[in-house]
């Protein structure tokens, strides 16, 4: 009704005297559904906007407007009021149609086409494979699966993908880090260089490397590591120089590929425990092997966009409208990050997307410019990336604020929050408020039973159906949908008005929360929803002996718990028939 109504406001301006013609051909007409009832089902604000252009008061346009407009089936009577909204009220029947058609489409009600939207490739969490996801990564990860779940409802073709930070060396010093645990295992004592990682997550790994490459460990010569006249960066250099001078870059490699497949599987099992799965790993040392960096790097050149300066290569990125140019080769011959970056933001567009996606942390604010620019050198549109920004996590046990890392500089895994609070819960918490806010996330909150916490009452709201199901059947009473579809005008309590009306808007909602790539919009409607629900079961019996209104009832609670169910599981929540 929405679209219809749309066209046929549009169809009204365009019958007026406009003379900008630039307007009149992209009006961008839009009706919303309103909050207040007593206003009508929709409202349109486009008066307004048409005030200025057609020098007459908003309300005068709102008038002309819904004099020469067609008035359609479905729709009771439309108003114009000040300062110059348009408000169309629609009738019963109409309003009720959403019942049978959530009914008829069930999962698929408020789905648009699959792939009829443009293919998105979108990359979250990423995380560098140096040790456990975190809290931090825990809303990256509940809010990347939920966005594109969102965004396959609303048409698009999704693929997600995970980009594996295993080259380069950060992965160097997890190999120092764990080799000298391995080699103090073994009682052959080398203290730590000061900027190894730290973390008990490390001792299982080193386990698994004396049992693959004993012998090899007893037979190093070099057993401390520890430069004191240095700096921590010079330290661990050194490092890293000597354990491959000892063992050779070729093994070196190949510890450190099977460190790094050691480490990816603990991340692929916590997110699938978190009910994260991506279609995707893309690893970076695959990247290089394939020479996609040489090649970008090569195709660059051809554009005469790099130059040499104090022996590095740099890349003309202020033709872009980046702050100023950037390093892709190191005066070592060494690619850095941002090449990378060029050759995989490239190699996502050559793949076919339309449209790529980056979940990153709001500290990467100042990256998106260099990215776009990245693509842009390449002859690729800026426009086909988007950064959506997440902000950080702090966790809290009522009003108390949790410390987040431990004194070695750890964070605390994602593992043990949902582990606490269950999967459920940090889901749904995760994704409660808006991505660009700071979350504070209350441990406590998040495991009461009660009308509290949002997750349970929505929940319950779903049991609470599913049990009326249930005593429905026990009390040899069937649901008899003929009867039901023929009775909805007997829904007039205020409950039912407003539940109906709540229910209408889920596709705009979907809709509107795809558009805007957020997803507490739909976290916030899934509780007001159980609100509407809780008030009305509160309110009223539906197992009642009037067999038209009982049916027309368990019709709409039905409609309720399909949408209920819905929208918890494109936020990876589930929808439990008893609690």
């Amino acid at each position: 009704m929405n679209k219809k109504i749309t066209k046929i406001i549009t169809a009204s301006i365009l019958s007026l005297d406009i003379q900008d013609q630039n307007l009149a051909e992209d009006l961008n007409v839009e009706v919303t559904q309103t909050k207040d009832l007593s206003h009508g089902d929709f409202s349109c604000s486009v008066a307004m906007r048409l005030s200025k252009v057609l020098k007459l008061p908003p309300l005068d346009i709102a008038k002309k407007i819904i004099n020469t407009i067609e008035i359609i089936d479905g729709i009771e009577r439309i108003e114009a009021v000040p300062p110059g909204f348009i408000n169309i009220f629609l009738t019963k029947s109409e309003k009720t149609q959403v019942l049978k058609k959530i009914l008829k489409e069930n999962n698929d009600f408020a789905t648009e086409i699959p792939g009829s939207k443009n293919s998105v490739l979108l990359e979250f969490v990423s995380s560098n494979p140096t040790g456990p996801l975190h809290v931090g990564h825990g809303r990256h990860a509940a809010f990347g699966d939920s966005l594109a779940k969102l965004l396959r409802k609303a048409g698009h073709k999704v693929e997600t993908e995970y980009y594996i930070n295993d080259a380069g060396r950060q992965i160097d010093i997890l190999l120092i880090s764990i080799l000298i645990r391995a080699l103090n295992k073994l009682e052959i004592k080398s203290a730590l260089p000061r900027a190894c990682y730290q973390g008990e997550y490390l001792n299982p790994i080193a386990d698994q490397i004396i049992k693959q490459s004993k012998n090899l460990l007893t037979s190093l010569s070099v057993n401390n590591f520890l430069k004191q006249d240095v700096s921590e960066d010079v330290e661990i250099d050194l490092a890293i120089s000597s354990m491959k001078n000892e063992i050779g870059d070729e093994v070196f490699e190949s510890l450190s590929g099977e460190i790094c497949n050691i480490t990816i599987n603990m991340i692929k099992e916590d997110l699938n425990t978190f009910g994260v799965n991506f279609d995707h790993w893309y690893s970076e040392r695959s990247m290089i092997n394939n020479g996609l960096i040489n090649n970008s790097i090569n195709d660059l050149k051809k554009l005469n966009l790099l130059y040499k300066q104090e022996g590095a290569l740099w890349l003309k990125t202020t033709n872009f409208n980046d702050d100023k140019d950037r390093v892709v080769l190191r005066d070592d011959g060494r690619s850095t990050y941002f090449a990378s970056d060029i050759a995989y933001h490239a190699d996502k567009k050559k793949r076919g997307y339309d449209q790529l996606i980056n979940i990153l942390g709001s500290d990467h604010h100042g990256y998106i410019g260099r990215l776009k620019a990245g693509l842009s050198s390449l002859n690729f549109s800026p426009e086909d990336l988007e950064v959506v920004l997440v902000q950080f996590v702090s966790l809290y046990r009522g009003k108390k604020k949790i410390q987040m890392s431990t004194r070695s500089g750890e964070f605390i895994p994602m593992s043990e929050l949902y582990n606490e609070v269950g999967v459920d819960a940090a889901r749904f918490f995760y994704v409660s408020k808006s991505q660009s806010q700071h979350l504070e996330f209350d441990l406590e909150l998040a495991k009461q039973t009660n009308n509290e916490n949002p997750v349970y009452y929505i929940q319950y709201a779903h049991a609470r159906i599913c049990r009326v199901l249930t005593q429905m059947t026990s009390q040899t009473m069937s649901f008899e949908k003929a009867i039901a579809e023929k009775n909805l005008d007997k829904l007039t309590t205020k409950h039912e008005v407003e539940l109906i009306a709540k229910l209408s808007g889920y596709p705009a909602l979907i809709k509107q929360s795809a558009h805007n790539k957020t997803i507490h919009t739909l976290a916030n409607y899934l509780h007001e929803l159980a609100q509407l629900f809780h008030s009305y079961y509160g309110a009223e019996t539906f197992l009642i002996a009037d067999k038209e209104l009982r049916n027309a009832r368990v019709l709409l609670i039905q409609a309720v718990k399909i949408i209920l169910k819905n929208g918890l599981s494109l936020i990876g929540v589930s929808a439990p028939s008893k609690m």
